[in-house]
């Protein structure tokens, strides 16, 4: 029978077809095997040189995840790698849930010695410990073996939550910035309108804004190596240098102005570059919204916009842009084998409840201070009791505490 020349272009049409067809899966394959090497080789640039000591699950087992997650300043000043953001996200990828636990940089915790000392610092140094423990003698150096920077502060966070952390995830702000920066910026709803009068400036840590002949005058004073007799003399003569020490200690913007700006957000929706989230994230000298819980609240609303923006049309394009940016700005010791795990977990984050969790005052601490003087916060239930936390963030967890939702998108359990 004779094929007709209708039957003959359909026949050509649907063997062009399948050849389009054909091509556009081989460039669809091409690309992922690109973008699964890309993505490998971002995860070894920004991979630490650690291994784990004890393996409590086997790989097939394992289906939570405790990941530290730490922002630090940076830069060449003092105390650049002092954490202000610590967070720990507790995930269950069978229950799409995690728990997102805010700690306060002045959390007082017990550091592991040698010399079985009773010996307590602030939960934001111990970072900066483990990257410097040459400057530290005494602390107990098995938490940082095999260059673990990170064991002391997962140290700490067993011991407020009860369960250890499987990896952490550090990033300097600057590497914050730019990855909003290149997602386009985040969208936030600001609660409450609040103004900051002082946020510090970056590099102006210690500019004395052109009053070094007077500050040079009480220095000693400062320092403490002014008798009380030198220092009545002192301020009898000159009261204005008193005037000065007081805004030192009571105002320092008024002191040193040029150390600083001034912050203000409006309450309401609000887009934010990667400069605004920083700001809007770190400060903590408001008078409507400062502190260190309302900054962890803050931080929690940054972080879950980020996650939207990433999952969004427009994110996912800048996947690539943004490995080449962040290389730099990132370390973790996240295991290959559960990076592999938790890759394919990334198009489901929509689906997973996120909880947020601030471990504030009255609840779970209280406000003290220590021997030396310095403003620490101290557990509710005693020093070193942390049972009522490891208590609710179990329940939670579990369903049978109620706790305020942050996101519950196409919630499917």
């Amino acid at each position: 029978m004779m094929v007709s020349r209708l039957q003959r272009l359909e026949k050509k049409k649907g063997s062009k077809i399948r050849n389009i067809v054909g091509i556009v899966i081989t460039i669809l394959v091409i690309s992922g095997i690109f973008l699964a090497w890309r993505v490998y080789g971002f995860y070894r640039g920004i991979k630490q040189p650690t291994r784990k000591l004890i393996v409590t699950k086997s790989p097939e087992e394992k289906y939570t995840y405790n990941l530290l997650v730490l922002g630090y300043g940076g830069g060449k000043h003092d105390g650049a790698y002092l954490t202000d953001t610590i967070m720990i996200v507790h995930a269950d990828t069978k229950k799409k849930k995690a728990v997102l636990i805010s700690i306060p940089r002045d959390v007082w915790v017990k550091v592991p010695t040698t010399t079985q000392e009773n010996f307590h610092y602030k939960i934001n140094a111990l970072y900066e410990m483990g990257l410097f423990p040459q400057d530290f003698p005494n602390v107990d150096k098995k938490y940082l073996a095999y260059g673990d920077s990170a064991g002391l502060i997962k140290y700490a966070g067993l011991e407020i939550l009860g369960f250890p952390i499987d990896a952490y995830v550090s990033v300097d702000f600057s590497g914050f910035t730019k990855a909003i920066d290149i997602l386009g910026g985040v969208d936030v709803v600001v609660d409450r309108a609040f103004s900051d009068y002082e946020y510090p400036i970056a590099g102006k840590e210690t500019d004395l804004c052109g009053r070094d002949e007077e500050f040079k005058q009480i220095e000693p004073l400062i320092n403490k190596q002014m008798s009380e007799e030198d220092k009545v003399k002192l301020f009898k003569e000159k009261s204005d240098l008193e005037n000065f020490f007081n805004e030192i200690k009571d105002e320092p913007n008024k002191a040193f102005p040029c150390r600083y700006v001034t912050l203000q957000f409006e309450a309401g929706p609000a887009h934010m570059d990667g400069e605004i989230a920083l700001k809007y994230s770190r400060s903590r000298h408001s008078l409507q919204d400062g502190g260190d819980f309302n900054r962890a609240k803050r931080q929690q609303k940054i972080l879950e916009a980020v996650k939207d923006k990433f999952l969004s049309i427009g994110g996912l394009t800048k996947i690539l842009p943004l490995m080449d940016e962040m290389q730099n700005y990132i370390k973790t010791d996240v295991p290959e084998d559960d990076i592999r795990r938790l890759f394919p977990e990334i198009k489901n984050l929509n689906e997973y409840e996120i909880i947020p969790l601030v471990i504030a005052e009255p609840q779970y601490v209280i406000s003290s201070y220590s021997d030396y003087g310095q403003y620490i916060l101290l557990p509710k239930s005693g020093k070193d009791n942390w049972r009522q936390v490891q208590t609710d963030v179990k329940n939670i967890m579990d369903g049978i505490t109620p706790a305020p939702t942050l996101s519950k998108k196409n919630k499917t359990n």
